[in-house]
């Protein structure tokens, strides 16, 4: 086999190898963790609603399965542990 080309093919080869440590896999990985736990303090938010017994209408749900900002999340979720409505959970939100 010719050098050049063997050097490229171990250049191709390397790179395959070490996909998941390029810089672009790693943005990835860390993008979808954010996600899961943004996921996982929305579920545990709509389960302490649950838990006090309060009507969660349609719009609230899709709201907080829709929020990806885990401090928005936080700030939620110390509301849910007060409020008596869970539409009273965005009083004071700009959006």
């Amino acid at each position: 086999m010719d050098a050049r080309a063997r050097e490229i093919w171990e250049e191709l080869m390397m790179s395959t190898k070490y996909f998941f440590d390029h810089p672009f896999a790693v943005k990835e990985r860390e993008e979808g963790r954010e996600e899961g736990r943004a996921e996982g303090r929305a579920e545990m938010f709509l389960e302490i609603l649950e838990a006090r017994e309060l009507s969660v209408p349609p719009l609230v749900r899709e709201r907080v399965s829709a929020c990806t900002d885990m401090d928005q999340l936080k700030a939620w979720t110390h509301r849910a542990v007060r409020v008596t409505d869970a539409a009273d959970l965005f009083d004071g939100d700009e959006a």
